[in-house]
This record gives C-alpha cells, structure tokens and sequence, in this order.
C-alpha cells in the first residue's frame, strides 16, 4: 500500500509555469541541511533617488547595456544632442539629423543574439560602437561618439565614397603570404611541437636553436624574452635582447647569432637558420593574434619551430599548405601527472601547503589574500599579477621558487599562466569567475587547462629522476566548494581546434589610404574605415583594435603629427586609462609633433617626487609607483623610435630600477582587510547566473515578439538543452531572488551586504566584503603588445 504524500501534487499554473519562464527551486523546498540562515532585515534607511540627469555610473552601465533600458537611454542621449547640433554654427548638421536619428534607433533596435545573424554590417557595428561608448563613458561617450559617426558620415561622403573602388582594393587582406615574398623564397620546415603545459615542447625547440647558434626566439611577453636571454647568456652562447622598451647587444668580440624577441619585435629582413615562436595558440588571440601571423608567415628562416597547444594543429597545417612549407609534427605528453583534487580548501587557509599557488583575479582581492595567508599560517607569501613589471614578477617567483627561505606560498593572477616557471605543488582557484569591462566572465576551458597546467613543476622530482613519484604529481583545487564542479569539468574536456589567424592592415595600407584624405583626418577615422572595407580569406580574422583606436584617441589630440610618426605613436605601450598616463602620453607626443626638447625631467605630469616619498604599504602608494613605472616604460620604447627628442634614456632606465626597488619594498609592507575575500567567489556565480538568466529572458521575449514563440535560444544561438562546460556549474539552481551584481568598491573602510537573501549554508558563510571597482585591468597581463607596428 502507498503511503499517502502530497509530492507530485500542483496546480495548473504550476505545470504550466516552466513553459513560461526557467524552473527555479523555491526556497520553501529547500531541504532541511541546505536551507539558510534567517533572512536579515533591510535597513529602514531609504535609498537616495538617482538624478536621471546624471551620467549612469561604472557600475551600472553593464546592467543597461543587459537590459532593454539601453534603447531608451541612447534615445535619451540622441534627444539632447539634437538639442546641442540645433544650436551649433553647422546648419548642414541639422539637415541630416533625421536619417541619422533612425539610423541610430534602428541598430538600437537590432541589439539581441536572436536576430545578429540578420543585423547588416553597418548597424552591427555602430550598435557596438555605442555600447563600447557608454561602457566607457557613459552618456558622454555616447554623445562623443554620436559626434564622430556624424563626422565619418560627411568624410565618407566627401572622400571614401568616390574612391571606394581603390580602397576596396588597397584593403584587400585575402592573401597575407604574398606580403612577404622573401620568405617565400625560402623552402622552410615547420616543426610544430604540441603538447600540454610541462611536457617539454618549448625546452626541445631551444635545444635545436641552442645546436644552430643562429635564429631567433619570438616569446608573447617581455618576462619570456628575458629569461630565455638569461638563459643563454648564463650558458655563456652569445645572445642578444630586443623587446619594445629594452635593447641588450651582445658585446663580446663573437658577434650574437641568436636573438631573444617579443613576438611583435621579430625581424622579418633578416635570415635565420632557425626560429622558435612561442604559445602558437594565441595566433587566434582576437587583440594580439595578427603579431603571431606576421611571424609564421614572413619569418626568412629554413627550420621554423612553433611551440603551443594542441589545438593549434588543423590550423597551422592550413596556414603550411598555404605558404608551401613542409609541415612536421611532434607531440608530447605531460612529464608529471596532473589531476584535479577530490575537495576544495573549503574556504580554509589554514588547509594551504608549502608550494601552493592561489589564483585570484582582483588586484586588491591579491593583497588581501596575501595578508590574510600571511597572518592565519605565519609564513611569507609572494605575489604576482599583470600590472607589475616583469622584473618585479621575476624576483617574486624567485622567492617563492627558492625553497631556503619563509615565502611558501604564492598569491598571483592569470599572469602565471604563461611566462614563469614556477614550482607549485598544487594551483588553487579562488575563483573562476573574474570581471572585465564587458562584465563578468566565467574562466574558458583553455584558461583553466593553461593555469591549472602550471600545478606540479616540482622541483625535486626533476633533481631525483622520479617523474611517477607521487611527489611530483600536480592538483589543481579551489577554495571554495561552489567552483570544484566546473574546474573538474573544464580539465576534462578538450577545447575546440582553432579555426582562423589574426591580421592586422600593415603600415603601407594606412599610408595610402591617408592619401585620399585631408592632412587633419582623425587616425580613429583611418582605422574603422580600412577595417569597414577590408576582405580577408576564411582562415583569417582582423584583430580587435581597441588597442590602436585608445592611442588614436591621444595621437588625434596633438596637432602637426606625420603620418609616419602617428603610426609609430599607434604601436607605443601607452596606459591610458590612468589619468597620470594619459596625461604623460600627451605630453610625449606633443614632443615628437613639435620636435622639442624630450628631457624626463622637463615633464610636469610625471610624479617624479614620488620617488622621495617615504615607501609605504599603502595600495594608492603602490598605484602610483605602477602608473609612474608604465610612463617610464614608455618614455624609454619612444627613445628607441626618436631618440633625437628622448634623450635621457639613461636616466630613465635608472629611474625605473628606483620605481621596481620601491614597489619590492611596499608588497612586503603591504596589509589590507580580509574581509574583501570572503564569499566572493559564491556572490560571483550567483551575479554571473543571474547577469546569464537576464539576457535568455530578453532573447527569450524577443523571439517571442519576432517569430510568435518557438523556444528559447541562448547567446550563441544554441538550445538550452544542449549544455556546454561553461553553462552550469552549480549543482543546486540559484534562488528565485538571487541577488544583483554589486558595485565593486575600494578599500575604504565602508561595509556592504553580499547578500540581501538567504543561500544554502554549505556554500556561504555570512560575511561583510567589498571589491575591487577597477575594471579587471589591473590584473591583466600586460604584454609587450604594442612593441611593434604590424
């Protein structure tokens, strides 16, 4: 006989309700062990109404962006420049405000992944014009980029449209390969070493260059290239350095035959006997991939070896048939085994071991983290993360690598993911989950593989000989409970092949292109209008060029510029996005269209006082070293390219070696409070699900509005069903009133509440927390990106 139960038992609504919007679990159905702790009572305090007059703040541009506020807001911005063009000197303006007004509404309109596919062109990418504006700027970047779409209209008109035969043809990128002839001259062999992290590719490439004594290395970041020139130098071979900022000739009386590069300085004029290019993969990096295709394909050498993942294969043997050369494939396997622990640290430091590495992905959340180690197990901690300069990096991995010392543990970004030999013992995740300016993101498969890769460089086994030793084996964990499911997920699966290269339009086009325009024509312009009209072949994309329009934005402020030099300025490593650095690029640049006088000591804007500061642990003392040592960076890449105006580069060198000793002083006095850690990585997935959850309704309406129902699609427009690794990681739903994604804050002392509901206990301990509100930035991996024009 059955026993009675009322499971199984709904109403109408009820059945129907998930057709209607995604089946989320209630928390009155929570089991007893999962359920929370009594919901806090919100403060009776009321919240201060918004002026919606005042630009919308960082914090809250991603969430209208997400939302259908969006349309209104661009709606809004359109209204009162109308008002500014009506009462300006240009008459024509107003004229041609209303097909521009519907232009503007109609790629508005087009925003949502269902109809992508169908949107033209033109109203694609002003649709992302106007996003990337307001995310940057909020209402004013709008205004500021309504101004320039009205500008490139005319100029168009004017000049692009009569000659756009010619400039279809000058930005023609179908065949890349026949832009460097000479190599083509060459009958090359490509050896492509594939493999996982620490199974060897890269050390039996540098075997091969070591036996020529004659090529080139081509690395992705300036730590790379010098620790392969650090490497031969120590050897006693001859070899040279040439990255975007520094230059070491071999001095001796036998002249270098190897040169150690940033892929981006690679010299295509001169022959090699053999080349090694390092981390292939990222020949598909959508900002700096064009720099890896320029290498592979224009590189004058007779063996030419390409180190990176698996992945890159199909690609690379595509790229072989289509430049002629041989292609020859060696694989590697893993020198130690890698495996995933069956636990996390489960929000407990004192569970941490000698030789582990936690990753985190907020600058501030690195400091905190590291001061909290420091204080729960009474053991020295280095830290690592992108926005330090490599030498700084260099020097912390070296702490924590030497095993006659207290640093046992390392505290660092995604920066270790390439560019340190580090001997961990297990790479700990303290969250995988970690924010951009486009929002929060999720780790991708290859991130993770290429991260947790880094576990297990141990070196002991390699000194005994025991690769099977069980010492020697790598984990990969994470702190908190919530992130295990995914990473288990992420070590299993395979990523996708590459499909496609990166390009970039070389220097000649931009030249010839300027020759159908007036001398004042804004360099931003120059560059949306070559990629608006480029052909590229189906195994090439063009790469991002966020980097080269943030320059053009300082290179088109300064007047009197050549074109030659705007070029060279369109490479430079400039940091714009700090005030002092911005304010420091002007200034150079002014020097180089004026052709004055360069001294270091002649610029105001650099805080050159800071230096007779007494060094402090505070974080805005850091801030200010970092952003000083990026100007300095960049003064001494602009003293190799003019060195006739930059002349002090000397000085400047010694000035940066001050800024690095200052900076390794205020990371061992750093302190900061632990409360920014805890639970931030639950509050992100639940953030990250709900920001996810958001954008499938909107879809979800649209299509409903569109094709009258059908299901909803996702972002990529596949069905819900068909779940990636990425999707879900949270073994039980997010509840019905998860909260909203929180401003992230600096550590000023204030409080907020990480949670406004409750959420099952054995994921979250309460806990007040603040964030970092920089946009991820900061611990970015900061390459030698720019050290080159392609």
């Amino acid at each position: 006989m059955r026993l009675w139960s009322n499971r199984g038992s709904q109403c109408l609504l009820c059945i129907l309700q998930p057709t209607v919007r995604p089946a989320t679990r209630t928390f009155a159905t929570s089991p007893v062990l999962q359920r929370s702790k009594p919901k806090k009572k919100k403060s009776s305090k009321s919240k201060p109404t918004v002026d919606s007059s005042l630009p919308y703040s960082p914090h809250n541009r991603r969430r209208t962006l997400d939302s259908n506020e969006f349309e209104a807001v661009v709606k809004q911005a359109l209204e009162s420049y109308r008002i500014k063009v009506k009462h300006g000197e240009d008459s024509s303006a107003l004229e041609k405000w209303d097909k521009f007004e519907r232009q503007v509404q109609n790629a508005c309109k087009s925003d949502g992944g269902v109809q992508i596919a169908q949107v033209p062109g033109p109203l694609r990418r002003l649709r992302s014009a106007l996003h990337e504006a307001f995310l940057n700027n909020g209402i004013r970047g709008l205004n500021n980029e309504f101004e320039f779409q009205m500008y490139s209209e005319d100029i168009t008109a004017e000049y692009g449209a009569p000659n756009q035969l010619r400039q279809q043809i000058l930005a023609d990128l179908r065949y890349p390969a026949e832009q460097y002839p000479q190599a083509r001259a060459v009958q090359r062999t490509i050896h492509l070493h594939v493999g996982p992290t620490n199974s060897g590719k890269t050390y039996h490439a540098l075997k091969r260059l070591e036996a020529s004594g004659n090529g080139f290395y081509a690395g992705p970041l300036r730590l790379l290239a010098q620790e392969v020139y650090q490497r031969f130098k120590t050897q006693e071979i001859p070899c040279s350095l040439i990255t975007g900022d520094d230059v070491k000739i071999h001095a001796g009386e036998e002249r270098a035959g190897i040169v150690s590069n940033t892929v981006e300085m690679v010299s295509l004029g001169q022959p090699y006997e053999v080349g090694v290019i390092d981390e292939i993969q990222m020949i598909s990096d959508t900002r700096r991939g064009w720099a890896w295709t320029r290498a592979v394909l224009g590189a004058r050498v007779k063996e030419l070896h390409l180190c990176g993942e698996t992945r890159a294969v199909p690609l690379i043997r595509d790229l072989a048939a289509l430049t002629g050369d041989k292609l020859e494939i060696h694989r590697y396997e893993r020198l130690n085994p890698l495996r995933v622990a069956k636990r996390s640290l489960r929000g407990d430091l004192r569970n941490l071991q000698k030789g582990d590495c936690i990753v985190s992905f907020s600058r501030v959340g690195i400091h905190a983290l590291k001061a909290e180690i420091e204080k729960t197990t009474g053991k020295r901690a280095a830290i690592v993360y992108g926005s330090l300069p490599a030498e700084i990096r260099t020097q912390q991995a070296s702490l924590f690598n030497d095993p006659n010392n207290d640093y046992d543990f390392l505290v660092a970004s995604d920066a270790i993911g390439m560019g340190l030999n580090l001997s961990c013992k297990r790479i700990i995740f303290e969250t995988v989950i970690k924010k951009l300016p486009q929002g929060l993101v999720r780790l991708t498969v290859p991130e993770v593989k290429q991260i947790g890769g880094r576990a297990g460089r141990y070196r002991p086994a390699v000194q005994h000989g025991r690769p099977d030793d069980d010492d020697n084996v790598g984990w990969v964990t994470s702190l908190e409970d919530v992130d295990l499911p995914y990473i288990k997920q992420a070590m299993e699966v395979e990523p996708p092949p590459l499909v496609a290269a990166g390009l970039h339009p070389p220097d000649h086009v931009f030249q010839k292109f300027a020759a159908y325009y007036p001398t004042n024509t804004p360099l931003e312009y120059l560059i949306k209008r070559i990629l608006s009209v480029a052909k590229v072949h189906p195994l090439f994309f063009l790469c991002d060029p966020r980097n080269q329009l943030e320059n053009a934005a300082i290179i088109d402020a300064v007047d009197g510029l050549r074109m030659p030099d705007q070029l060279t300025l369109m490479a430079a490593p400039m940091y714009v996005k700090d005030i002092g650095g911005r304010d420091a690029a002007i200034a150079f640049t002014r020097c180089v269209a004026e052709n004055s006088n360069g001294h270091l000591l002649n610029f105001q804007t650099l805080n050159l006082e800071i230096l007779e500061e007494e060094v402090s642990g505070r974080k805005e003392y850091t801030t200010e070293l970092e952003s000083l040592h990026k100007s300095i960076v960049l003064y001494l890449w602009l003293s190799f390219r003019f060195g006739g105006i930059f002349t002090d580069r000397t000085l400047a060198g010694h000035v940066k070696e001050l800024l690095e000793e200052r900076m390794v002083r205020a990371l061992t006095e750093f302190s900061a409070n632990k409360k920014l850690r805890k639970d931030s990585s639950l509050r992100r997935q639940i953030a990250l699900q709900k920001q996810s959850l958001e954008q499938q309704l909107l879809l979800a309406e649209e299509a409903d509005r569109t094709y009258g129902g059908g299901g909803t699609t996702s972002l990529h427009g596949q069905a819900q069903d068909d779940l990636s690794p990425g999707d879900d990681v949270l073994e039980e739903p997010v509840l019905e009133d998860s909260v909203e994604e929180e401003n992230l804050e600096e550590d000023n002392g204030q409080e907020s509440d990480v949670l406004e509901e409750p959420v099952p206990e054995d994921f979250v301990e309460e806990q007040n927390l603040k964030e970092d509100n920089e946009q991820g930035d900061d611990v970015q991996e900061k390459p030698d990106s720019h050290a080159g024009t392609p």
